[in-house]
């Protein structure tokens, strides 16, 4: 029989998880209001470049809260995340690897979601499914500037260790010693998955999007369950989040012509 103390901590697992979604929720809706207010017309949910930006404070916030809740455990961040100076290099190979591991059946989720809804036009239908040409608002190129360079240089160092702390590192790790693993592993996935359902930019792409989500969170608790270590998964989303974020580096320096 658990005591009232591993009950709240079980709690407090999968409420952090749901804490964040929220967050997510409610940064994405008041960056639409935002640009509303600049340009009436743009449809919800915003561009991923503002996305990006509106995370700084989901990702401040959300480190604080699992960085308290692992020192009230007794233990630290870097014993959770399994840093080692001495590994970095080899931590770095390590998540390479797994980003092409997991990036295949993430990939092929997102394909055969696309696949169900509009079968042999599936790849014309790409265009419009992961954009939406009306959810972007128009902006001068200095304000298109200063938004990629805070997109670039604060999405990527944060919303890595801020995503898999909570979700692996306190969510999954904390359920496991209370829960069958599998399901310890399900939970946080699942709602790893429902946070993206807000980054997706048309109702298409929702399902997509939990699918994917779903199936990269589910590669990346298994990794996590056998190696005992955050640091190579973290890497592998670190590049992925690189990837999406250091184009927006290139904003400042586009003719105006090019710009949303």
């Amino acid at each position: 029989m658990m005591t009232i103390e591993q009950t709240t901590r079980t709690r407090l697992a999968w409420g952090l998880p749901l804490l964040r979604v929220g967050l997510v929720a409610a940064a994405s809706a008041l960056t639409w209001l935002l640009v509303v207010l600049v340009d009436p017309g743009v449809v919800f949910p915003p561009p991923s470049m503002l996305s990006a930006v509106a995370m700084l404070p989901v990702n401040v916030v959300s480190l604080v809260l699992v960085v308290r809740l692992v020192r009230s455990e007794g233990e630290r961040v870097r014993e959770v995340l399994g840093f080692e100076r001495r590994r970095i290099g080899r931590d770095l190979l390590w998540g390479l690897l797994w980003l092409a591991v997991l990036y295949l059946p993430f990939t092929g989720a997102i394909m055969l979601v696309v696949w169900l809804q509009h079968g042999d036009r599936m790849f014309d239908a790409m265009e419009t499914v992961f954009f939406d040409p009306a959810a972007m608002p128009t902006l001068n190129p200095i304000a298109w500037g200063v938004i990629g360079v805070v997109a670039a240089l604060t999405f990527a160092p944060l919303n890595a260790p801020a995503e898999e702390l909570v979700y692996r590192g306190w969510s999954q790790r904390v359920l496991a010693r209370r829960w069958p693993i599998a399901l310890a592993i399900v939970v946080p996935a699942a709602v790893f998955a429902l946070q993206h359902v807000w980054y997706a930019p048309t109702p298409d792409a929702v399902l997509a999007f939990l699918a994917a989500f779903f199936v990269w969170g589910l590669g990346s608790g298994i990794i996590y369950l056998r190696q005992r270590r955050l640091m190579p998964i973290l890497f592998a989303h670190g590049f992925v989040n690189l990837f999406f974020s250091l184009p927006a580096l290139a904003m400042p320096f586009l003719p105006a012509e090019l710009l949303p």
